[in-house]
């Protein structure tokens, strides 16, 4: 594109970062990747910089200074830099420092530097357990930890910057994000990744109570994709979910994964008190406002990722 853009993506060295990059590459992006580097990808930030239209500032968020800096120039910004659910609960005080101060630091310089749009990757936790379904942006929020807490309060933030200084935001409450090189320890697909083990060790998956507690599985390539929609479209300073209106129970993934693996195993029910509780993303808002819908069904997407194959 003959206009010059450029993107700074905080933890654009992560997983999901890294899924985004290469489609704000194809849009005619340059990328400007912020990253601490504690637990990004180098070798792949590497690979992709070799194209000459992606550079890396090892930083943390939590250094206003330096977000500032590495703001200089930038035209959007996807802010992906967080720490995990699970982390965040074991270290409420990293949590808050990351996801509320360091999204702070990147909101404030963004404001200051008067980009065109900030792209925030909140999350479906902000709701806490949901009290109808599906779950629509206009629903009570219930967030009950402080990651989820964190995210909340972030959104607050934005809307705090668009009053005082005009910036034009929106946040994408990610769901259950799934794909291939997702970590094994990643909180929300913890679940998928015990099933697989079993199966690829000729055993049955174990499921607690009869299976029916559910999660809106959307795939990771789905995710990016709604990232660079949200980034260009006309609609801004909103929360939109990014799932894909189907909640697919426990008992069900069991056995899309039984025969993606081609196991002759049965699913095992361990009985067990469970919490039964479902999500599923209201999805209307995010088709209307950014011209998003979920291509990849969970049923294709589970078996890609076993297979290890590209949907």
């Amino acid at each position: 594109m003959a206009e010059n853009r450029t993107v700074l993506v905080t933890g654009g060295a992560g997983w999901i970062g890294l899924r985004t990059v290469p489609l704000l590459l194809e849009r005619g992006y340059r990328v400007r990747i912020l990253d601490s580097m504690v637990r990004g990808d180098r070798e792949a930030v590497t690979r992709l910089a070799e194209g000459g239209d992606v550079e890396l500032v090892e930083q943390d968020v939590r250094y206003g200074g330096a977000v500032h800096q590495a703001m200089r120039g930038a035209t959007h910004v996807l802010h992906y830099a967080a720490v995990s659910i699970n982390k965040g609960s074991a270290d409420p005080y990293e949590s808050v420092d990351v996801n509320l101060v360091g999204s702070h630091n990147v909101f404030a310089a963004a404001a200051d530097r008067g980009v065109r749009r900030l792209v925030f990757a909140s999350s479906a936790s902000v709701y806490g357990d949901p009290e109808r379904l599906p779950m629509s942006e206009d629903g009570p929020l219930h967030p009950l930890t402080p990651y989820c807490i964190s995210k909340r309060a972030a959104e607050d933030l934005l809307g705090f910057y668009q009053r005082r200084s005009g910036l034009s935001w929106i946040a994408l409450r990610f769901f259950n994000v799934y794909g291939p090189g997702q970590k094994t320890s990643a909180y929300y697909t913890s679940v998928i990744n015990h099933f697989v083990d079993r199966l690829r060790a000729g055993e049955a998956p174990v499921i607690d109570g009869r299976g029916e507690q559910s999660m809106d599985f959307v795939h990771v390539d789905d995710v990016a994709r709604a990232a660079v929609l949200a980034l260009e479209s006309e609609r801004d300073n909103l929360a939109l979910n990014v799932g894909t209106g189907v909640d697919t129970s426990v008992a069900t993934l069991a056995r899309i994964l039984i025969e993606a693996v081609g196991a002759d195993v049965q699913p095992q029910f361990r009985d067990r008190e469970v919490l039964v509780s479902r999500r599923a993303a209201d999805t209307r808002l995010a088709r209307e406002a950014i011209g998003f819908e979920a291509s990849i069904p969970v049923g294709q997407g589970m078996a890609d990722l076993v297979r290890g194959t590209q949907p």
